[in-house]
């Protein structure tokens, strides 16, 4: 495979991923503006949160990591894959459905442990009653993961890509059929807000089968529809379990970290909303960017390490770290200095108050500061995963726990729900520097060239240049960009011209050349 089919393979998923996050970004401004920060829209983003935790834990997190390799390896050698993903299958669907009737039945303790500040008040029934409509999903949604897989390994990327389209349409749909049916002139403004709780919780389980359907049925088009077969523990699910077991508990630690989060944000009134709009808002660059490599580059790296290509995998390595740097950091650099306009135009509105647009921007300048670190976690991660090594990732994840919860729990008295997002940052930039470290006795093959280092330092400087024409651009935009205007006009001139800037800027300093960028787009078409 050459470099500039990987770079395709980026953009195909990227553009997909691109399309969902838009979708979110309507969704959670249809929240924002019916339901505000207020405890119904706390509720729910708890809930939702529940399966989407486990998902990252089983789907995308530990069997996948560890399946898609081994898959990729059998793709490579011939050996009957497609019984091992059927075999993987039935597994996975016997765990899952056990373990979302426990959960289903212990969802009090489940939002105790989530977000212990909602006992006492309404939050806590609330998110117990959208939690157990919604929990089914993380069974949906991860033999969603394994299909995608199987999708990936060999090179088909659109399907797995474009299903979590499908769920934010459902949400879209939710929401809009719920302000049709029970809009606040026909009933009080508590019961449309419960009302509308009903209809969001009720689309995750629809989104997920929707995902669902649509990757069987482009994995039956590919011959790789699971057959029926009867669970059973064979040499090559016992050997997935070893590989994918550290991977478990390494996404076991990602997930308290979020849990650390999530438990501080909810003593603070409004906070589980603010941090959850703006992880939507720095989650697109991270979703279009970050998922595209991790999905992408795991299965060429264990295709390449499999055929014995280690200058291939060098520079397979190399060119998804230029092409995730190229895009998220002047990324992370607008997120830190237009963060205010960017809350303030896509979310003030109807519930959405200034104060929360405020609080908002904060802990999204916060976030944007990690993204480069979160980004660099996708290209630096499949070098362990495609060797079958989770042990070591497990290691850092909980290092880096640690540093996330002393920042996250001691800041707290200091700065306020702030500290949540602080702390991820922190803990994400101490991750990357383990990740690299630990990757240095691998060989040349898992370090980046000297091309890699030479671009990285021009992007850092364009990304600046940018930074600075954005500031100004604010400055004398502010009267076009202020409440009550229509700000969106605006906002994209200013976002548009920035990005002409960081472009011109990087193609003469030699960054990068948009000619590389243009070859690639006329390969994905």
């Amino acid at each position: 495979m050459k470099p500039i089919r990987l770079v395709s393979g980026f953009l195909t998923v990227g553009v997909w991923t691109l399309v969902s996050r838009i979708l979110g970004f309507v969704r959670d401004i249809l929240m924002a503006a019916f339901l505000g920060a207020g405890p119904v829209a706390e509720a729910f983003l708890i809930a939702f949160s529940l399966p989407n935790m486990f998902r990252r834990f089983f789907g995308e997190g530990a069997f996948n990591v560890a399946f898609v390799p081994m898959f990729a390896k059998k793709l490579e050698q011939d050996a009957d894959p497609q019984r091992f993903a059927a075999e993987a299958f039935a597994g996975m669907c016997l765990l899952l459905t056990g373990f979302s009737v426990l959960g289903i039945l212990a969802m009090p303790l489940l939002v105790t442990a989530m977000a212990s500040g909602f006992l006492g008040d309404d939050r806590f029934a609330l998110a117990v009653a959208y939690g157990r409509i919604a929990f089914p999903y993380v069974l949906l949604v991860s033999l969603t993961a394994i299909l995608s897989g199987v999708l990936n390994a060999t090179g088909r990327f659109v399907a797995a890509a474009a299903a979590p389209v499908l769920l934010n349409l459902v949400f879209i749909l939710g929401v809009l059929l719920a302000a049709a049916v029970a809009r606040p002139g026909h009933m009080a403004e508590d019961a449309f807000a419960f009302a509308l709780g009903d209809w969001l919780a009720w689309s995750v389980p629809v989104g997920g089968a929707a995902q669902l359907a649509l990757v069987w049925w482009a994995a039956a088009r590919a011959g790789f529809a699971p057959r029926l077969v009867r669970p059973r523990l064979t040499p090559d699910l016992r050997r997935l379990a070893a590989i994918a077991a550290p991977a478990a508990l390494a996404g076991g630690v990602v997930q308290v970290n979020l849990l650390v989060g999530r438990q501080v944000a909810s003593f603070f009134d409004g906070a589980i909303a603010w941090l959850s709009y703006a992880d939507r808002l720095y989650q697109l660059p991270l979703g279009v960017v970050g998922i595209a490599i991790g999905v992408v580059l795991l299965p060429d790296l264990a295709r390449r390490l499999a055929a014995g290509d280690e200058a291939g995998g060098r520079d397979a390595l190399s060119r998804a770290g230029e092409f995730a740097l190229m895009l998220t950091l002047p990324a992370a650099v607008a997120l830190v200095v237009i963060a205010v306009p960017i809350v303030a135009v896509l979310y003030e509105r109807g519930a959405f108050t200034r104060d929360d647009t405020l609080a908002t921007a904060l802990a999204l300048a916060i976030y944007g500061a990690g993204l480069p670190a979160f980004v660099l976690h996708k290209v630096l991660q499949p070098l362990y995963f495609a060797r079958e090594d989770t042990r070591r990732p497990f290691l850092y994840a909980s290092l880096s726990m640690g540093v996330n919860a002393l920042l996250a729990i001691g800041l707290a008295p200091v700065i306020g729900f702030a500290a949540a997002a602080l702390g991820t940052t922190v803990a994400g930039w101490g991750m990357v520097w383990q990740l690299h470290r630990g990757a240095a006795a691998m060989g040349p093959a898992a370090r980046f060239d000297d091309r890699f280092r030479a671009r990285v330092l021009r992007i850092a400087v364009a990304s600046g240049l940018m930074g600075l024409a954005l500031w100004a651009g604010t400055v004398a935009l502010a009267p076009w960009m202020a409440p009550g205007t229509a700000g969106a006009p605006a906002l994209a001139g200013l976002i548009l011209g920035g990005m002409a800037v960081y472009f011109a800027t990087g193609h003469l300093i030699g960054a990068f050349r948009l000619s590389e960028v243009a070859r690639a787009l006329r390969r994905r078409r």
